[in-house]
């Protein structure tokens, strides 16, 4: 008797709710075995996979009308609930949260549909409570210490017993361990357990992010020790079983400041105008063994996290930037995927396969773009017996690119910030990251491989991970639909919405003013991409098989990959193993996409605050932007070449009452008519910084007011 078997009584043996006795019954549990029962019981209902209701009785969640999910909190009070099985989100109302905290796993129940279809709900019970620490500015009357998050997703100030206040100060930010829970109105409790500091020291604005998420910094002691056991050097017993492939040119090609390195490649073109590309990626799960303490802080971390001056590894440095980083000029240990693509870039076959590797050179984006795009003489000087290689790669490129357009895989292109900072960690600049042909050809080749794994172990039916994009929720389509027509953008959301039709509004708004907000507005329509078990295909990509095998060093998921995926082709997935993945997966999958997220919320509060930082010097100075966003209670307008987004709340606007239309995203003036909507141009003038809630507040300029 298992979990799986308990499961399938309850979901599929009855048509109501059973009792521990009709459960015991049913799976001849007898005598001593029911308390074994009671604990699988137990399991499921934490797990979220059945729920407890009255009367000690259990039952799936869906034939009750309850889902199970993640709750994401929004400052305004209310939250929506990610839901486990994916689908759309649920809204739980403010009055519906019953003590659930922000990031808590929940059971909810539907309670109906408001407007615009929106399903709406009220949390029954908390699964697993995910916030234990909250960090926040410590504050004290003279009966009473709080602290008052510093996070606005977390909605209630943490009570602080002066007992428990430790060290602290009126004013410091602090980091406080929850030491009872929010119930029945009461506001949860804590303890003060680390002060960082003022908030105007060096290091505590970023401290206080790490903190705030919960990012694990320090790696524990047995985990460091395993990776000091590891070679520093590749033994030579490893390579026994493995092609050899050091004397193929191989390079790597990654930013100036990166020190691990995930993928090095490989071209040969034939006489008859195929291409071979092998894309070797480092052989993390050689080192990393399934259980033991790397492998366990790897799943607990789950990505490494980038911020701007730091980055906080999934893998300890001796193996992230030593033994399992394609250094140049040093035996690396692969798994490499061969390739031979046709003229048009079709796939005419390929191999996987474990390898050995030595990179002859480290380049850099920058490096290859002079090569390539600038023909400079002193880079090509530098690299000459590898021109012919970087050609070939950008012809293969080219033709990947096209064979990808073709079948309507969707490339928004956004620009992205990147942050300048001085040696004192502060904002000198924020500029637009360039992307250049060398990052196109290295995303080309890294998506080949990933969809070429996927397909692989796809055919061979056996547990997996894939890296998976729904198709968007109509409703949202039918939204964007409107919005796009105000700019006179054909669109037509009838039916099955393909990805041609997206990537035909990228072509319209091709070069024209407004291609950059309807890029965003679109992108925001559609769902977010996860991790499952199951293959349902990546919409954006338009791609029917897809999966993350390419950068091992820094996300569990593609561990994982590389883990099966060698187990398949030397022929040791055993039945046994098989059984196993199938049941251990699911929840790697589920937590994989969860600190994928929580590391990318982490870096928008990172660069959120760095933008703050560097306009905390301009108040009352004034700049060109569009309206990026509008709401109901103001225009958000992003400045425009330099990154930073700020709100004109609507009380700013002090000519007219504004009246809020959702469907057309814009604001329209009761007595005058004046509309603001995304795309128009404005000028604003810098009201105020808020450094604790990393937000800028504009102004309008008055000369910049639209005429009705």
């Amino acid at each position: 008797m298992n979990s799986d078997d308990i499961r399938e009584i309850i979901v599929n043996r009855s048509g109501h709710p059973l009792e521990v006795k009709d459960i015991a019954r049913l799976a001849g549990v007898k005598g001593a075995a029911r308390r074994e029962l009671k604990r699988l019981l137990q399991e499921l209902v934490e797990r979220g996979e059945i729920v407890r209701v009255r009367g000690d009785r259990y039952g799936p969640p869906k034939k009750m009308n309850m889902e199970t999910g993640v709750l994401q909190c929004h400052p305004e009070g209310y939250g929506f609930v990610r839901m486990d099985q994916g689908g759309d989100d649920i809204f739980v109302g403010p009055r519906s949260m019953e003590g659930a905290m922000h990031g808590d796993r929940v059971v909810v129940r539907l309670e109906g549909v408001r407007k615009f279809g929106r399903r709406e709900a009220r949390v029954v019970r908390v699964l697993e409570r995910r916030t234990e620490r909250v960090v926040g500015r410590f504050e004290r009357d003279r009966r009473y210490c709080w602290v008052v998050p510093s996070n606005p997703r977390i909605l209630t100030d943490i009570l602080i017993p002066v007992a428990e206040r430790g060290e602290a100060r009126h004013g410091q930010v602090v980091t406080a361990e929850i030491t009872r829970y929010p119930m029945g109105g009461r506001s949860p409790e804590g303890r003060v357990v680390r002060v960082l500091g003022w908030g105007d020291e060096a290091g505590v604005d970023i401290e206080t992010i790490i903190e705030a998420f919960q990012l694990p910094v320090a790696f524990p002691h047995d985990v460091l020790a395993e990776a000091k056991r590891i070679p520093r050097e590749v033994q030579e017993s490893a390579f026994a079983g493995r092609e050899d492939l050091r004397q193929l040119p191989t390079v790597t090609i990654d930013g100036e400041t990166a020190k691990d390195f995930d993928d090095a490649v490989s071209v040969k073109k034939h006489d008859d105008g195929r291409i071979r590309l092998w894309v070797h990626i480092a052989d993390v799960s050689h080192y990393v063994k399934e259980k033991a303490p790397l492998d366990e802080e790897a799943y607990r971390r789950g990505t490494s996290v980038y911020f701007p001056d730091r980055a906080i590894p999934m893998l300890p440095e001796a193996l992230s930037n030593g033994i399992c980083s394609l250094n140049p000029q040093v035996d690396r240990l692969t798994v490499t995927c061969e390739i031979v693509f046709d003229k048009e870039g079709k796939r005419l076959d390929y191999r996987l396969y474990d390898s050995v590797i030595k990179s002859d050179e480290r380049m850099t984006y920058t490096a290859v773009r002079e090569i390539l795009v600038d023909k400079d003489p002193a880079q090509c000087a530098r690299y000459r017996p590898l021109l012919g290689d970087f050609a070939v790669m950008e012809e293969l490129f080219g033709r990947l690119n096209k064979k990808r357009k073709e079948r309507g895989s969707i490339d928004f292109d956004l620009p992205e910030p990147q942050i300048i900072l001085d040696i004192q960690g502060k904002t000198t600049a924020i500029i637009e990251s360039e992307r250049n042909v060398a990052h196109r050809i290295i995303e080309e080749f890294m998506l080949a491989a990933n969809e070429t794994v996927a397909e692989h172990m796809a055919r061979r039916e056996v547990p997996f991970i894939y890296r998976v994009h729904d198709e968007p929720d109509p409703g949202k389509i039918a939204d964007f639909q409107e919005f796009a027509a105000q700019f006179k953008v054909g669109f037509k959301a009838v039916g099955k919405i393909t990805p041609s039709a997206f990537c035909g509004i990228l072509e319209q708004v091709a070069g024209r003013p407004e291609e950059k907000l309807i890029n965003q507005v679109l992108l925001r329509s559609m769902k977010q991409a996860c991790y499952v078990t199951e293959n349902v295909g990546h919409f954006g990509l338009a791609a029917e098989y897809y999966t993350h095998f390419t950068s091992p060093i820094r996300r569990y998921p593609d561990l994982i990959v590389h883990r099966i995926l060698k187990e398949q082709l030397s022929g040791k997935l055993s039945k046994g193993k098989k059984e196993h993945y199938q049941s251990v997966l699911p929840d790697i999958a589920r937590r994989s996409s969860e600190r994928e997220r929580i590391a990318m919320e982490a870096e928008r509060e990172v660069v959120s605050l760095k933008k703050a930082q560097f306009m905390s010097d301009k108040v009352g100075q004034e700049f060109a932007g569009l309206v990026s966003g509008v709401t109901a209670f103001g225009l958000f307008v992003e400045l425009t070449d330099i990154f930073v987004e700020g709100l004109i709340h609507v009380s700013a606007l002090r000519d007219d009452y504004y009246a809020y239309e959702e469907k057309k995203h814009r604001l329209v003036g009761e007595r005058t008519g004046r509309t603001f909507t995304i795309g128009d141009p404005v000028r604003v003038r810098v009201e105020k910084v808020d450094l604790e809630r990393k937000r800028v507040d504009f102004e309008l300029v008055r000369n910049s007011d639209r005429k009705p």
